[in-house]
């Protein structure tokens, strides 16, 4: 169980499309949390890779390389 407060904004933009839409402010709130979640992790891989990258710790692979291992290469 989580318990947050909305700024009345928010909370008056939620309750209004749960209106509009038949569905609860619960589900949009899990919606929006799981969508959030999911660019917030993918943002932190990302972030990690590149500073892999930056200090030579992480394998780069060439275009040309991929499609050759892939048998796609001409």
């Amino acid at each position: 169980m989580l318990a947050i407060q909305l700024p009345a904004d928010v909370e008056e933009r939620l309750t209004a499309l749960a209106r509009a839409t038949g569905r609860s402010e619960t589900f949009y709130v899990h919606e929006a949390i799981l969508q959030h979640l999911d660019d917030l992790e993918d943002l932190y891989l990302a972030e990690q890779r590149l500073a892999a990258n930056r200090v030579g710790t992480s394998k780069r692979h060439t275009l040309d390389d991929v499609e050759r291992d892939l048998g796609l290469a001409d």
